[in-house]
């Protein structure tokens, strides 16, 4: 598409966008692996230096700060698994806009409580030295479920034999896959 020419009306695809929609996809999903991961390092690499983060009234700030507070926030939760279905860029030569359907599973630290937030992140992006990172990125919620649950995920796990999820560097992902093994940091 022609700079300034970007919309969602049906239009001949090119290769650049493509290409640049699948970067910003990658992007996104990179953000919910090292979310889920506690791998802070990756999720700072995401961020322009000069970005802002903004979840509401929960927090808003610098790309730096976000790290910080998500840390701290996370710490109350036992597990996550940030999810992305459908997305929608608009791409404007170096700047792009996504509306990015999330859902965001949390397990409380002790495992009696789950929430699961059903919203929408609205993105802004922008490719600086040929990389796509985000520049603003806003979540807004659309409804929130909240149960309690009886089940141990520990007891299910051993009973079927199947490796459980950490939140952690001990997750099966970076211990059984060499390369994301060696892509993860926890720092």
């Amino acid at each position: 598409m022609l700079p300034g020419s970007a919309s969602l009306l049906p239009h001949p695809v090119s290769l650049e966008e493509m290409v640049d929609t699948l970067a910003l996809q990658k992007l996104a999903w990179t953000y919910c692996h090292a979310v889920d991961r506690r791998d802070y390092r990756l999720l700072r690499s995401l961020y322009h230096d000069d970005a802002i983060d903004d979840h509401g009234e929960m927090f808003c700030g610098t790309s730096d700060e976000y790290v910080a507070w998500i840390r701290s926030m996370l710490a109350q939760w036992q597990a996550t698994s940030h999810t992305i279905s459908n997305t929608l860029f608009l791409i404007d030569g170096d700047h792009a806009e996504g509306e990015l359907v999330t859902a965001a599973y949390h397990r409380s630290a002790d495992g009696t409580r789950e929430m699961i937030a059903h919203g929408r992140y609205l993105d802004r992006y922008e490719r600086r030295q040929s990389i796509w990172k985000f520049q603003r990125r806003s979540l807004v919620l659309d409804w929130i479920e909240e149960r309690t649950t009886t089940t141990a995920i520990e007891t299910v796990g051993a009973n079927l034999g199947v490796a459980l999820g950490q939140a952690s560097s001990d997750d099966p992902c970076l211990q059984r896959l060499p390369m994301f093994g060696a892509c993860g940091s926890l720092a």
